[in-house]
């Protein structure tokens, strides 16, 4: 199938379906064996990241309202645009000449005329943004956000920090790996990666490294269990909750497992790690990943950890990576700056509930860490807030709360809060 064809089908499945990229990028590819997928990958993440800018360009050429445009002919025009004048390396006559084929082949002859012109027009004429006057509209076109979340970030963390979350959001995230200290050093992984034709280095934490390229899903260290792919903000957020070893640990809501291998591995693999999930389905990927690791000190069970449960045992160290909006992580899942933000407000009654429920279980003296990847002062700081003026019995350490910006500290956006029980 032609690269061009499956990156349309990818992208119309997200935009009729509201289909996430990554699944729907998945189940595609896992079944095209004749599809260039770097190249696939790159205009699915790219068509969805940058939406709205693509839209604002196309209505500088277009008669009629976007939104008068059928799905199918709008998609092909939105990967139009963006191979002109987003992606390196692909003639503006290729990019014409094949989104022309597209609507042929799949039914829409009548709408070639229409891209053919449209996307002359775009390859011929530079892109004029709205003026750069601090505003959220200049924001939303020339990053591709919606005007609510350009408020939202605006408003939480001043224009220079919305810019440069936005522009970030844009950029290819970095790729974080945790050492499995309890298989190898983190000098000994770097060795065994470089045999492997993998570019790796320690940055930041004992512990954690960069991988600068190399598909390290492929080497025998990942099938072996040395290291799993964790951010260095989640790897901060567990080093902040201080796990020892033959602590008693809960992790309230820890699917898919990252953080829980992370304290256990600090642990050296001694004491109790308990791992709750609300579903079921997803304990397999933390006994999965556990066993992999070689790790067996971590014990993943069902709990709605928004509710009190009598069987859970009172703890050294809890863990509360709660359920959040991932406005921290939308270079990841771009999907996310689409969203109303009104959904925001059930999670917040969610995530205090957690934090109650979970705080009945820590030791005297013990350590609670309150995180999320959210770029949110409603999910982090006025949680924090609440929680401290309605639980007398604990306080926040010194040093905290920490948010962790990406144009920044070159990590996810990301919240986390640790409290003690006097």
């Amino acid at each position: 199938m032609n690269d061009r064809i499956t990156a349309y089908k990818i992208l119309l499945k997200i935009e009729k379906d509201k289909a996430y990229s990554n699944l729907a990028l998945d189940s595609v590819l896992e079944t095209e064996a004749d599809c260039y997928k770097p190249f696939v990958r790159a205009l699915v993440y790219g068509v969805t990241e940058r939406k709205i800018t693509l839209d604002y360009i196309l209505s500088c050429h277009l008669s009629q309202p976007i939104n008068k445009l059928k799905p199918q002919v709008l998609t092909v025009l939105r990967m139009g645009v963006y191979q002109i004048k987003f992606m390196d390396k692909i003639p503006a006559s290729a990019a014409v000449n094949e989104s022309v084929k597209i609507v042929k082949q799949q039914g829409f002859a009548f709408a070639s005329g229409l891209v053919n012109s449209v996307l002359r027009k775009t390859a011929d004429s530079a892109v004029v943004y709205p003026p750069n006057d601090g505003s959220p509209r200049y924001l939303s076109v020339k990053y591709s956000c919606p005007v609510s979340l350009a408020e939202h970030y605006i408003n939480d963390y001043g224009f220079e920090n919305a810019v440069g979350i936005l522009s970030d959001a844009l950029a290819v995230p970095p790729l974080f790996i945790r050492v499995n200290t309890l298989k190898t050093t983190p000098d000994e992984l770097i060795g065994s990666l470089k045999s492997e034709g993998i570019d790796a280095f320690s940055y930041g934490l004992d512990g954690a490294l960069a991988v600068k390229s190399g598909n390290i899903f492929e080497t025998d260290c990942y099938k072996k269990g040395l290291f799993h792919i964790q951010d260095l903000s989640s790897q901060m957020c567990v080093n902040a909750l201080e796990p020892k070893p033959y602590d008693t640990v809960l992790d309230m809501c820890a699917a898919p497992g990252g953080k829980s291998f992370t304290i256990a591995e600090i642990m050296q693999n001694k004491g109790k790690v308990y791992s709750y999930d609300i579903y079921e389905h997803r304990l397999a990927l933390i006994n999965s990943g556990a066993k992999m690791l070689g790790i067996d000190i971590i014990n993943a069970c069902v709990r709605d950890s928004s509710k009190a449960h009598s069987d859970i045992p009172f703890a050294d160290k809890i863990l509360c990576d709660v359920p959040c909006s991932g406005l921290g992580v939308i270079r990841r899942k771009p999907e996310i700056k689409y969203k109303d933000l009104g959904f925001i407000d059930k999670l917040t009654e969610l995530q205090y509930n957690i934090i109650c429920s979970s705080s009945e279980y820590l030791k005297k003296g013990g350590r609670l860490v309150y995180s999320t990847c959210s770029l949110n002062k409603a999910e982090n700081e006025n949680i924090c807030a609440r929680f401290l003026e309605e639980h007398c019995d604990f306080k926040m350490i010194d040093g905290f709360p920490v948010t962790l910006m990406p144009h920044k500290d070159k990590t996810d956006g990301f919240f986390f809060a640790v409290f003690t029980k006097e």
